[in-house]
């Protein structure tokens, strides 16, 4: 494959639909025309409190940016919050309506292998958990990558974090993270990628204590939505794979919204070194 042709990948988290801010989406939808990226991941929180039409508005927003490929996730504000019938007995039903019957999406291309793993359960508000199947299944599926493609780069998506920076946001963290970290790891993870928080961040779980090889997590802030945490901007994140051949490296790249200028521009930079293929 052509070095020039390899593949970038946008993730973007929470949009919250029912509480985005047109100039921001506009913005948004310019970065992709200028980007091009050929894949996206939008981990979880899509709608603010998951009615009809601001699914429609998300799904609407997605089929606009024009990308080719979408592994997209449920977050907890995608569940019925109000409506107890609906939370009880079809929880992600108008999810599906708008995504589609699958709630842990993959893509599987030259570039990226993406998994996914729906973190949300229907009997908790906030906090999202992963079970032993999950944890298990997901690390069957890394093993079979490694061997059969080693220089892919293997993406694990979740919407609530597996690590966090800081410990007032330890309340956030999903049940199992840490079982799923060395489970994953030792399976040929590279990066898991997740939202909830709000906070866009990169962290090392191989020098966190989570599992051996190594691993990162990148965490994605609120894309369009007026919920910014305090001290940040709207922001998504661009990866990009290594850019000579048989580099394994990840650059992330975060791209904050300017209001000033109404435009989204690139705030930082980062190449990830990833463990080689064996």
């Amino acid at each position: 494959m052509s070095l020039t042709n390899r593949t970038s990948l946008l993730h973007l988290s929470d949009t919250h639909f029912g509480t985005e801010q047109a100039p921001v989406v506009a913005a948004l939808e310019q970065l992709v025309r200028e980007q091009a990226p050929g894949l996206a991941v939008l981990s979880g929180d899509i709608t603010q409190r998951a009615t009809r039409s601001q699914f429609a508005a998300a799904r609407a927003f997605v089929d606009r940016l024009g990308i080719a490929r979408w592994v997209v996730v449920p977050g907890n504000h995608d569940i019925p919050l109000f409506n107890l019938a609906a939370r009880a007995f079809n929880p992600y039903g108008r999810y599906r309506a708008a995504f589609g019957a699958d709630l842990a999406p993959e893509a599987d291309t030259d570039d990226w292998l993406v998994l996914s793993h729906k973190t949300t359960r229907r009997y908790r508000h906030e906090n999202g958990e992963l079970s032993p199947a999950q944890i298990e299944q997901t690390a069957q599926r890394l093993h079979e990558a490694m061997r059969r493609r080693p220089q892919q780069l293997r993406i694990v998506v979740v919407h609530q974090p597996i690590s966090v920076p800081d410990a007032a946001d330890a309340k956030n963290l999903l049940h199992g993270a840490r079982a799923a970290a060395a489970a994953w790891s030792e399976a040929g993870a590279d990066l898991v990628l997740g939202g909830h928080i709000h906070l866009p961040c990169v962290l090392p779980l191989h020098a966190r204590g989570h599992g051996e090889g190594r691993m990162w997590a990148v965490q994605a802030g609120t894309a369009v939505s007026s919920r910014v945490r305090y001290g940040t901007a709207n922001s998504v994140n661009i990866l990009r794979p290594g850019e000579a051949q048989g580099d394994r490296s990840c650059t992330v790249e975060r791209w904050d919204f300017d209001t000033a200028a109404a435009r989204f521009r690139l705030a930082h930079t980062e190449r990830l070194l990833l463990a080689r293929a064996p």
